[in-house]
């Protein structure tokens, strides 16, 4: 067992930046910055319903998960071409860099496109490019994985699935996500029998706004490896204990918990509690251009707003690590890095 020993407070955010760290739930379509939505419309010679950069940001007052959709919706229509796809990807990737991101693990939604008539390849092969550069350009492991949108049917995911298939080698695993309230994770249950008889990892969004319940079925029904948010686990002392005996993942992402209402403030976030409980908790941004952070911001504020400490970071860190989808040797070689990167701010105090 790797001994973390006390970090001063005041090398504590140094240590959260430096240290390496896994990114397990970011939507790319989420990390396309004002910016770049207003480049790519000029690019293609579309107009959109903001006069300018200041405007469209100004419009990131949310009140829940649907009116966050509604712009996020929005903001995707500029991508068309497979160079769109490639430079959103690889904005995000300069950031995750900066942030020692060492494992990135994309969720894209190929239905926002196709339904446009953007074609699968399109996406995939911009997004997939984007993954390999990554690699080659900051050392980053990074891999797709395809979302349903859960507002749709079944059946549109299922035919999303079979059409992304002669693409099966850029994309290891299918997720859930999307409007969530409304749409039980059951409602999926064939989509999913199908992508893990593929050989596919297969996670889902489960209780971010929805119920206790939402989890529950996505772990018996779906077969999930992990869920995305989970924070209503809290509220169900019977499903906290199964997190924990089993150490399913939970990629929990603070500043958009924030944003989007399901928390009044960050010091009132349950993600030191879960911690506590022994849950296997991972730290993410989510949809960060468009809730006010990055990874390192949402360690660095969550912190800061939880008093947590070096032990907290170590713990977290390694379990982004242990619970991404890179090969055991990736892992091994990260977490010796981990340990190294404590040991020298250890030392240093």
């Amino acid at each position: 067992m790797f001994k973390v020993h006390a970090i001063a407070p005041h090398r504590l955010p140094s240590l959260l930046k430096a240290m390496p760290k896994a990114e397990l739930h970011i939507h790319i379509e989420g990390s396309l910055e004002p910016e770049l939505i207003f480049a790519l419309a000029k690019r293609n010679g579309l107009s959109l319903p903001y006069a300018n950069v200041e405007a469209l940001r100004g419009a990131y007052a949310f009140s829940n998960l649907q009116s966050f959709l509604d712009v996020y919706y929005a903001g995707a229509s500029v991508l068309l071409h497979e160079q769109d796809f490639y430079d959103m990807a690889m904005a995000y990737f300069e950031k995750a860099a900066a942030d020692h991101v060492v494992r990135a693990e994309l969720f894209f939604d190929p239905q926002t496109h196709t339904a446009r008539g953007v074609g699968m390849g399109v996406v995939i092969e911009g997004l997939h490019r984007a993954c390999l550069d990554a690699q080659a350009q900051w050392g980053i492991s990074a891999d797709l994985i395809l979302c349903f949108l859960r507002h749709l049917s079944e059946a549109d995911a299922m035919a999303t699935l079979e059409e992304a298939l002669p693409w099966r080698d850029q994309f290891i695993g299918v997720g859930l996500d999307s409007s969530e309230l409304g749409h039980p994770p059951e409602k999926f249950a064939r989509v999913f029998d199908r992508a893990r008889g593929l050989g596919l990892h297969v996670v889902a969004h489960a209780g971010e706004e929805g119920p206790p319940a939402y989890i529950w079925s996505a772990l018996d029904t779906l077969k999930v490896e992990r869920i995305d948010h989970g924070v209503q686990a809290i509220h169900d002392a019977p499903l906290m204990k199964r997190l924990a005996d089993t150490q399913m993942p939970l990629t929990v992402c603070p500043l958009s918990n924030l944003k989007l209402c399901v928390f009044t403030q960050l010091s009132d976030h349950n993600l030191g509690q879960m911690l506590e409980a022994g849950l296997c908790v991972t730290i993410n941004s989510d949809d960060p251009a468009y809730f006010g952070g990055y990874l390192n911001d949402n360690y660095l504020q969550t912190f800061a707003a939880l008093h947590l400490g070096g032990q907290h970071a170590y713990k977290l860190a390694a379990n982004s690590i242990q619970a991404s989808f890179a090969t055991e040797e990736k892992k091994h070689a990260w977490m010796h890095e981990l340990k190294q990167c404590f040991q020298g701010f250890s030392e240093q105090d």
